[in-house]
């Protein structure tokens, strides 16, 4: 199969100074909240309430009730993260959280994590945050109507309905349904990384120089906790082409690595680091009602505990540049197409791309990688059905699988 042209480089547009420092990173996200699920639900009793006080509606219900047994359907989560200054931060930004110019609360990072069944594979897509789509008509949380419109950069969704808006243009967008959702913000990279006690992050090419992350570090390997683990997820100069598009491979590595370790004896065999990062998950989400239930949060976190880092697959949702505005994009609408079919299917999936787009990550040379996935799968022995054959994603889906090692290109 003959892969598609790379991605097209997204051109950076100077950030203005009230929004630069508060714009949001790709705070723990998607690994943060499937974390909270798997060692949440075992403490969910207690906790449960705190989730219920801030529990948002969705539209696409769960059609399976919660119970003690995995969760048998294919489904998807929606990790929202925004760029409001909640009160961790405040004290440390100052008037960077606090200048009356500064525009709302944004969706700045947006990831859908797709669960597949028979067998497992977990797929998260990232949506740049400038990607040019329709906002449906959405409900506020007073009751008021935001008016749907026909092009608009994805990220204003929250500021249009909150999360269930961002979960109703994000099901139009993919064709996914969206059962599950949960918001998280600023401060939730400082108190979920420090839970789990730093992740170790590597950093390549000529380190990173970013004036505006706070980050001047040489080449190596690094473990980030607090706000070093802020300031790693918000740098958009120091790496790549120093675009939104090279920031992404950078979140994905860290949240690749996060999952390594959340996976790890070092976390799991703690009960101590369990319990406490399950309080920190669950003080620092906002859910979707679904979402807000302990037998839910046992069901969906047994059902994800043991899926193959293997078939962990992080990707960029697929975008070429905007011919109205060079400065935002566009889908990609056939290479969508491809990615959305495959998960469908629960294919395997092969990457034919880089480890991420504008070169903002690449595989660390230093470390073995995996061996490919095999392009003529035996069939099922107990059916005696052939497995669904290996789809080569196009060129421009950018990304990596969660057993492999990555690396920060820096551009210092």
């Amino acid at each position: 199969m003959q892969s598609s042209p790379p991605a097209q480089r997204s051109r950076v547009r100077p950030a203005s100074p009230r929004r630069r420092w508060i714009r949001i990173i790709a705070l723990t996200v998607a690994v943060i909240v499937l974390a909270a699920l798997v060692v949440g639900g075992y403490t969910a009793w207690s906790l449960s309430q705190r989730l219920q006080d801030a529990a948002v509606p969705l539209n696409d219900a769960p059609s399976q009730a919660p119970s003690l047994s995995t969760y048998d359907e294919p489904f998807s989560l929606l990790v929202v993260g925004t760029d409001e200054c909640d009160d961790q931060v405040k004290d440390a930004f100052g008037e960077r959280c606090t200048d009356p110019g500064a525009e709302g609360n944004r969706n700045d990072v947006n990831l859908l994590v797709h669960v597949s069944t028979n067998p497992r594979r977990v797929t998260v897509v990232s949506f740049p945050r400038d990607l040019q789509v329709a906002i449906p008509d959405c409900t506020r949380e007073d009751g008021s109507i935001s008016s749907g419109v026909g092009k608009a950069s994805i990220n204003t969704a929250y500021e249009a309905g909150g999360l269930t808006c961002v979960a109703d243009t994000v099901s139009d967008l993919s064709g996914q349904p969206i059962p599950f959702a949960a918001k998280v913000s600023f401060g939730n990279v400082v108190n979920i990384t420090d839970a789990v006690g730093g992740v170790e992050v590597c950093i390549g090419g000529d380190g990173i120089d970013d004036y505006d992350a706070g980050i001047a570090w040489e080449p190596g390997l690094r473990v980030v906790k607090g706000y070093d683990a802020l300031a790693f997820l918000r740098t958009r100069k120091g790496i790549g082409d120093g675009s939104d598009l090279a920031r992404i491979g950078n979140q994905q590595q860290y949240l690749s690595r996060l999952l390594n370790k959340l996976r790890s004896d070092e976390v799991l065999s703690n009960p101590a680091t369990l319990i406490g990062l399950a309080n920190t998950a669950v003080d620092n989400i906002t859910p979707s009602e679904s979402l807000a239930d302990p037998l839910r949060l046992a069901q969906l976190g047994y059902t994800l505990k043991d899926v193959p880092l293997g078939d962990v697959t992080f990707v960029q949702y697929p975008v070429v540049d905007d011919p109205s505005d060079t400065n935002r994009v566009i889908p990609d609408d056939a290479a969508a197409a491809v990615l959305w079919d495959a998960l469908a299917r629960n294919a395997p999936l092969a990457l034919t791309g880089e480890a991420g787009a504008n070169g903002g990550v690449e595989i660390d040379p230093s470390q073995p990688q995996p061996a490919p996935v095999e392009t003529t799968p035996a069939p099922d022995a107990t059916t005696a059905t052939p497995a669904p054959e290996v789809v080569e994603l196009p060129g421009n889906v950018s990304g990596s699988k969660a057993d492999q090692s990555t690396c920060s290109v820096g551009n210092g």
